[in-house]
């Protein structure tokens, strides 16, 4: 798989994923912002296999995505 057609199906997965969120009312979550979310851990490991990296972003719950949200906030990162 090329980077280009990686890059492109880890967008749709994650605004997938942003669409599930909005369905139950999260009405300001981006695909940028679950790619975000589910990126964050691959700092300190580097990034996992594909099938990792999909898993994280089809099983990512709500709870943990508005957890990363605050603590970012609470660090005083810049939002979009």
């Amino acid at each position: 798989m090329e980077a280009a057609e990686l890059d492109r199906t880890i967008e749709q997965l994650c605004e997938s994923k942003a669409e599930e969120f909005r369905l139950i009312g999260y009405d300001q979550v981006s695909g940028p912002d679950v790619w975000e979310c589910v990126s964050d851990k691959y700092h300190k490991n580097g990034t996992p296999p594909l099938h990792a990296i999909v898993n994280d972003i089809l099983s990512l719950k709500v709870t943990q995505f508005m957890n990363f949200i605050t603590l970012s906030m609470y660090r005083g990162e810049k939002r979009r």
